[in-house]
């Protein structure tokens, strides 16, 4: 007769996380999709009465509606103290939601969570759960940084099942975990940080978060690649996922939003790490412009869109003789396959061959442009830089570019130029089709073009 551990031993379940083969026992490569390295311990599913039922003989307790049955309910949310995290947030935090917030290490997770949460505890009930510091190095933050320390609890632990008994005894309205890779729980034998051990820590605190409306904030790790450590499902669990992202060098950081089931996607808080923690940045167009005296080869000015608001940003170029077999194609904050793309039609259609030339590519604060916007303003970077001749800083330019060079039109053109505007530019090429009929803007002069070949004209 087999004693108790041996049967837990065979009740253990390993799964491929590349191909979700189930297997009795751990290995290092799995035996169907031969990956390394993939295989993790996942908690036995145990078939329940309903399950090994007919299910025509099931009794349910819900019933099926039409959709225009369905009750319109506004979405109750309330303010996290703070400007910038409630813009990415969609307005501010909402009760039940979990939010994924990843980082690099020292970026300043930890330090916004943390004057989020000193600034509610004075109005509400808040828990600080920190898995990775002790509760004095957060006490010497918070000294730091002078933020009040009052009314927010406090608790160091790792284990889930404790912090949801702490949680449903003191019920907060506001909840940190500090980080979910340092949680565990009793069920699985895994090492925290373990794959199975994060998705299943994850399960139950969503499931607290839903059933006893708390408001959860998880901090994640990354991997070099800079994406969440962890399954990928751990980003479709939760309900908001937001970045972290900026340079350690650099005072300036973004948070951004790339799933967001209260708000919008792609929206950007803006801080500047001071000695007082983190401050909202009011006018983030100005931390990306030019401080240039006078004009400067490669220097372009654009206008992106990020969320729901224009923002003004320097595309800086630098086009230099290779001594290299391949010349060097490095771009910062862009896309390089956009770059690529780009210099050959560059070469054919308006007539610039570059291939023996290095070209480099910057967005300059180390914010990081994604939409095709900015093709038009690298483009007329890499042209003033490879002639040496400067581009008036009171010049804005922003388009999508065609493989036929034809100049496409963006989105929310007068938006973009009624930001730039505001900031004192007088002249603009854009695209024909984002031209009103009406000039709408008397102090700047719109200059539109349909092709490569007009713009280059036009310089």
């Amino acid at each position: 007769m087999q004693n108790p551990e041996q049967m837990a031993k065979q009740a253990s379940q390993f799964q491929c996380l590349e191909c979700a083969s189930l297997f009795s026992k751990w290995s290092g490569q799995c035996p169907d999709c031969k990956s390394w390295n993939t295989i993790e311990e996942i908690k036995p599913v145990h078939a329940s009465p309903r399950q090994r039922g007919n299910w025509a003989d099931l009794k349910t307790n819900s019933e099926i509606v039409t959709l225009n049955r369905v009750p319109d309910a506004a979405t109750a949310r309330f303010s996290s103290q703070i400007d910038e995290l409630d813009r990415v947030l969609g307005g501010g935090m909402v009760h039940g939601s979990v939010v994924l917030l990843g980082g690099d290490p020292g970026i300043g997770k930890s330090t916004i969570l943390l004057q989020c949460m000193t600034q509610v505890s004075q109005h509400t009930n808040t828990l600080y759960v920190t898995g990775e510091e002790s509760l004095q190095q957060v006490s010497l933050r918070a000294t730091r940084l002078e933020l009040p320390r009052d009314n927010l609890n406090l608790l160091s632990s790792t284990c889930v099942e404790e912090i949801i008994a702490h949680a449903i005894n003191l019920k907060p309205a506001v909840m940190v975990i500090d980080s979910i890779q340092t949680i565990f729980t009793d069920s699985l034998q895994s090492a925290p940080g373990s794959v199975s051990q994060v998705r299943e820590s994850t399960a139950l605190l969503v499931r607290l978060a839903k059933q006893n409306n708390i408001a959860i904030f998880l901090v994640g790790h990354v991997t070099k690649e800079g994406q969440l450590a962890g399954p990928r499902v751990l980003e479709h669990m939760v309900d908001t996922v937001l970045y972290f992202e900026g340079d350690n060098s650099t005072r300036y950081r973004v948070i951004r939003a790339v799933k967001n089931r209260f708000g919008a996607v792609n929206e950007i808080g803006i801080f500047a790490m001071t000695d007082r923690g983190l401050k909202t940045v009011t006018n983030p167009s100005a931390i990306f412009l030019a401080n240039h005296e006078k004009p400067v080869s490669g220097s372009v000015i654009m206008v992106t869109r990020e969320g729901s608001r224009p923002i003004l940003v320097e595309i800086q170029a630098l086009v230099t003789e290779s001594h290299l077999g391949n010349p060097r194609r490095i771009s910062v904050g862009l896309e390089s396959n956009r770059l690529a793309m780009l210099l050959a039609v560059l070469q054919r259609h308006g007539g610039i061959p570059l291939y023996d030339q290095d070209v480099f590519i910057n967005a300059v604060g180390g914010v990081r442009i994604n939409e095709t916007g900015a093709d038009l303003a690298i483009i007329l970077a890499i042209l003033s830089s490879y002639r040496d001749k400067a581009v008036d800083n009171k010049l804005l330019v922003f388009g999508e570019v065609g493989l036929s060079g034809e100049i496409r039109p963006v989105p929310n053109g007068e938006e973009r130029l009624k930001e730039a505007s505001k900031h004192g530019f007088d002249r603009a090429i854009i695209p024909a089709a984002n031209k009103a009929r009406g000039n709408q803007y008397p102090s700047m002069k719109l200059i539109a073009v349909n092709h490569l070949a007009d713009t280059l004209n036009v310089l």
